[in-house]
């Protein structure tokens, strides 16, 4: 990777990392559609869908195990005049270092970039194309790999996805 891209990535990282740790603690819900929750906040304003997984599977060297995780969310971001349609996962725990997460949907599979317990699209392009993939699809599955060798399997319900990111885009036009 050249040193523009992981500057890059380092900035956004810090941006979104601030940003959804303050969107995590949110009340403002503006929204609610199936399985998909709504948010607005902030100044400038932000506007998210986000969800919570279905069903969440934890295994260390294909055993199943008992983890304690915090918050796992699936989001999608807008920023009045910034970010449109940004996808970000938080998985509870510290990614392992160098790692990145999994995000399947159907027969199309992503790879996020990790940094702490975050985990984002490489480029807007790639938010995109999971938006696409996201909108199309019933569910989503998750895979990361925590610090401690723990390999999570996170599945999230797309019901009320494309309802959901539809609102929150509106609310962030202007």
């Amino acid at each position: 990777m050249t040193a523009k891209f992981l500057q890059l990535a380092a900035t956004l990282a810090f941006a979104v990392a601030t940003s959804q740790a303050v969107a995590q603690e949110s009340t403002n819900n503006v929204a609610n559609t199936t399985d998909w929750s709504v948010f607005v906040d902030g100044t400038p304003k932000e506007c998210w869908g986000v969800s919570k997984p279905k069903e969440t599977v934890n295994t260390k060297d294909g055993a199943p195990v008992s983890v304690r995780r915090g918050e796992i969310l699936l989001f999608v971001t807008y920023r009045a005049g910034g970010a449109q349609g940004e996808v970000s996962f938080s998985g509870g725990y510290p990614f392992a270092g160098g790692s990145t997460v999994k995000l399947e949907v159907g027969s199309s599979a992503f790879d996020l970039f990790t940094d702490g317990e975050w985990a984002w699209a490489g480029s807007p392009e790639d938010d995109t194309a999971i938006m696409a993939a996201l909108k199309a699809g019933g569910s989503a599955k998750v895979t990361g790999r925590s610090g401690k060798g723990t390999q999570t399997e996170d599945t999230f319900s797309l019901l009320g996805f494309s309802a959901a990111v539809d609102e929150a885009a509106k609310r962030c036009a202007s």
